[in-house]
């Protein structure tokens, strides 16, 4: 009988596959390495990731962006949609301001009033002038625009980080505008009301530093 046939892990074919195997490791590490490393350093993927959990991780963003649309709705046309527009684009101003180092005062507390009134206009069914509103809302978007800037991770892209916390802030007005919507329901004004008293405390409890949070 054949040597090899007697001994098939002596066999070319055997050979090959076990030279395979290291190969097929070593490239499965390779790849991993790569995705690890892309992780760690941000870049496009990272930065728009990061942009876009911003506006998600501060309660004080996420409540000021759902009540634009919430108040937007609530106002009715053109302002359920002029509102959601002018606020991230003002944002985009913002966050220039912030990545490029501009100094602008007041920005946490600019931040903190923007849920206390949003959540007041709520409240008090504000049928606020077109221009007054879609000025109050530019206003309070340049300070969370440049919030959002001024946290910009190291090696993150800044077009993709804007790119993401546009995105987020737009979901959220989206968020809001669908509550809004309660108004065509029964009770719904005194809900929408009501939830607007409530943003506007959560507001004032966070400019007067969030006391009882350690």
């Amino acid at each position: 009988m054949n040597h090899l046939a007697k001994n098939p892990a002596h066999s070319p074919l055997h050979q090959s596959a076990g030279l395979r195997k290291p190969h097929a490791a070593a490239l499965l590490l390779l790849l991993c390495s790569a995705a690890a490393q892309a992780h760690t350093e941000g870049g496009v993927a990272g930065g728009f990731l990061s942009g876009f959990m911003h506006p998600l991780a501060g309660i004080d963003h996420l409540l000021a962006m759902v009540a634009v649309g919430i108040w937007g709705a609530t106002l009715g046309r053109p302002l359920v949609w002029a509102l959601p527009v002018a606020f991230p684009l003002l944002m985009v101003v913002g966050g220039i301001m912030g990545i490029s180092g501009v100094p602008l005062p007041y920005v946490e507390t600019g931040i903190a009033a923007s849920v206390v009134v949003l959540g007041l206009a709520i409240a008090a069914a504000w049928r606020a002038p077109v221009a007054v509103a879609l000025a109050i809302v530019a206003v309070f978007g340049v300070f969370h625009g440049f919030a959002h800037g001024t946290e910009l991770p190291e090696t993150a892209s800044p077009a993709a980080y804007a790119a993401g916390f546009v995105i987020s802030t737009g979901l959220l007005h989206l968020a809001g505008i669908a509550v809004g919507l309660l108004k065509a329901v029964p009770r719904g004004a005194q809900l929408l009301r009501t939830s607007g008293a409530l943003i506007a405390a959560a507001g004032a409890w966070i400019l007067a530093g969030m006391p009882g949070v350690a």
